[in-house]
């Protein structure tokens, strides 16, 4: 586990792109999604991409596969919605274990394969953790302010049982990911510090918070500056931010992280802002030219794509990331 902890201070290490935006280019049925297992399930499925990890594998596998050819170093396990909260869409919250260590054991297979093959480049697989569909800072109804569809507790039991399968299931690293409501984030923190403590072990943990718009902010109201200031008491791998915004338009609050913390910086940004149709236009040359200004500044240790991104994206990522120097964390004495 301290391997990608000596890699990342050789090199930028580079993150995967969008594991939905591959997915969709398979147009899975709900038959697909439902497989022989789920034949008869009552619930609708289309849509549950982390189920594919148990009804379509081998789709999931040839996802990460083809991230690690393009030049990727970590891939993210598909388990973005792996938690009790979000499952109960589908009525599927007891298959939440089996989900993530399913995810988990995949993604590790596919790493394995390309770190045989050339063990001076080790590739890792990070434990995706998703923000669940529900907020614990604001509430869903305008006409009670007051009220909570979630609670910090029902929250820190859904990461704990997620933290616990993908740790069993071989990750290398958990990535608390999209992060639109820092509390949520933060009982996300608290379940993976009990796991650790629990089985006695140390794992390193990349946080990648959302700036929703223009106003600089995530979706519950917290500048960069609080955001950091809010994770900062557990001691992280990574800081950063993906989705919401493209690489240009995120520029800005990576400039202001990097200046705030003495923590690895990360970013994985769409690729542009979505179009009138909700699909991203940004070609691979157009964010590898952004991106290079990151890169210029000395913003980032780790460097990947989020929404609308695929491997072409990727690999242009990695190829202009392969000519910098990792940003240089000072240490304050």
């Amino acid at each position: 586990m301290n391997r990608i902890k000596e890699e990342i201070q050789k090199r930028i290490l580079v993150l995967d792109g969008a594991m939905g935006t591959m997915l969709q280019r398979h147009s899975f049925t709900e038959e697909d999604f439902r497989g022989k297992r789920f034949k008869d399930y009552p619930s609708p499925l289309q849509g549950n991409n982390d189920l594919l990890s148990l009804t379509q594998p081998e789709a999931i596998a040839d996802v990460h596969r083809q991230y690690f050819e393009a030049g990727a170093d970590i891939v993210e396990t598909n388990t973005f919605s792996g938690t009790t909260i979000a499952m109960a869409d589908y009525n599927m919250e007891d298959l939440v274990y089996e989900l993530n260590f399913e995810s988990a054991k995949i993604a590790k297979a596919v790493a394995e394969e390309f770190t045989s093959k050339n063990p001076k480049k080790p590739r890792f697989v990070a434990g995706s953790i998703g923000p669940t569909n529900r907020t614990a800072s604001l509430s869903p109804d305008v006409n009670k302010p007051e009220y909570r569809a979630v609670t910090f507790e029902e929250l820190r039991k859904a990461y704990k049982q997620q933290v616990e399968a993908l740790i069993d299931g071989g990750v290398d690293v958990l990535l608390v990911e999209t992060i639109f409501d820092t509390l949520n984030a933060k009982a996300a923190l608290f379940a993976i510090e009990e796991v650790k403590e629990e089985k006695n072990i140390d794992i390193p943990i990349m946080v990648s918070g959302t700036i929703t718009d223009a106003s600089g902010r995530t979706l519950s109201g917290q500048t960069v500056e609080a955001f950091l200031t809010s994770i900062s008491h557990i001691p992280l791998l990574s800081v950063g931010f993906n989705c919401a915004l493209g690489a240009e338009q995120l520029q800005p609050y990576l400039q202001r992280l990097s200046n705030e913390t003495e923590f690895y910086t990360s970013a994985h940004p769409n690729a542009g802002l979505p179009n009138a149709f909700g699909e991203y236009d940004e070609t691979p040359e157009e964010m590898q030219s952004y991106i290079e200004n990151y890169l210029k500044d000395d913003l980032i240790n780790i460097i990947g794509g989020c929404c609308g991104t695929n491997p072409e994206h990727i690999k242009a990522i990695a190829n202009v990331a392969s000519k910098y120097k990792p940003r240089q964390i000072q240490v304050v004495a």
